[in-house]
């Protein structure tokens, strides 16, 4: 009890004397344990601690399947390897690729010998030999022969045959017996969803390829974030020094846990991460000139408001400031500072008493 009445003696002078200033002696300051510390220019705000994904880009992934039915018989590379547009992968062998062959070579015979044709009924009728409506029936067959043989050679390229192949084909008849199929671009084997001897349908996946430069960081984060986040922020990931910006923010929130998605561009430091990694990154907004930080414990509440009790001649005086980022021990904020001002960052309960009233009457 007799304590109590000590801490309401020194508060009674406070509020009692207070107009625009609280009233607070350096022994009063000395007995309610009240310190100050000066303000310092606040660096890049940083955001709390944020869990995301790291991720293929899209664009730079791709997967390589089997353009033909047929047999895995040999593989070329392994998962991790890294690999160059137009290397060979693996080798297929087709009986179905052989029969596409055959009706090439075909089609091919019957649009040699349509054209023949085509031009022989010219000539005959120039000479006034047949009526137009044979001409006429003539370059229909020969047309039709010409397109059915651009089909099935287009089919040929779709199915995997190279060009190379293609015309050895069409040069001395040789058939392949096989495919060589050939990485789509420069990147790291990511998955091989394939193995030798086995037999695979049109379209079935053998590898996934990335191209693992620059990497998307997928982020779900609070709601509340949406106030600081902007495109080209800059975004950190501190245990592997590693950084980019933000790309993407997609306004729709996920109902079932109110999280906004967020995107990052990893381009620095991206060789030390992994697609399917998940690591936590913070966001580092550039501070203006009028932010400064303080002692979290400093940052006086007061209703919606925050304030910041300021040292003057008098004693402290309440200065209203906006919060714009708290870490664990440190807090920015930005008001009416010019940055030569100290602060209270103890003993703050005592002076928000005084200036709330308490013991005044």
């Amino acid at each position: 009890m007799k304590k109590n009445w000590i801490w309401i003696w020194l508060v009674l002078p406070l509020a009692a004397n207070a107009a625009n200033d609280i009233v607070v002696t350096s022994r009063q300051m000395q007995t309610l344990g009240v310190s100050v510390s000066p303000l310092t220019i606040a660096g890049p705000v940083m955001s709390n601690r944020l869990p995301g994904e790291v991720v293929v880009p899209v664009g730079q992934e791709r997967i390589v399947s089997a353009p033909q039915s047929g047999l895995i018989d040999s593989l070329r590379v392994v998962a991790g390897q890294t690999v160059k547009r137009g290397q060979a992968l693996a080798h297929l062998t087709s009986p179905e690729l052989v029969a596409m062959q055959r009706d090439y070579l075909q089609s091919r015979t019957r649009q040699r010998l349509a054209t023949n044709m085509m031009e022989r009924d010219r000539e005959l009728f120039k000479d006034g030999i047949i009526a137009e409506r044979r001409l006429l029936t003539t370059q229909s067959a020969h047309e039709e022969q010409t397109v059915l043989l651009a089909q099935r050679r287009q089919a040929l390229k779709m199915a995997g045959l190279g060009e190379e192949s293609l015309n050895r084909l069409e040069n001395t008849g040789k058939m392949a017996g096989g495919l060589t199929i050939a990485a789509p671009i420069d990147g790291v084997v990511l998955e091989q969803m394939a193995t030798v001897g086995q037999r695979v349908d049109a379209s079935a996946p053998i590898y996934r390829i990335g191209r693992l430069k620059p990497l998307w960081l997928e982020i779900h984060a609070p709601i509340d974030i949406l106030h600081f986040a902007k495109n080209g922020m800059r975004i950190v990931i501190p245990q592997y020094q590693a950084e980019g910006s933000i790309i993407t923010i997609l306004r729709s929130i996920n109902k079932n846990d109110q999280t906004v998605h967020l995107r990052a561009e990893i381009t620095s430091g991206a060789e030390k991460l992994s697609p399917g990694q998940y690591v936590e990154a913070e966001l580092a907004a550039e501070a203006g000139s009028r932010q400064f930080s303080v002692s979290k414990a400093a940052v006086v509440r007061s209703g919606q408001k925050s304030y910041l009790f300021v040292r003057t001649a008098q004693g402290f005086r309440a200065l209203p400031v906006t919060v714009i980022s708290e870490q664990t021990e440190h807090a920015v904020v930005s008001g009416e500072l010019d940055g030569s001002e100290k602060v209270a960052v103890t003993g703050t309960a005592a002076i928000k008493a005084a200036w709330a009233g308490i013991g005044g009457e």
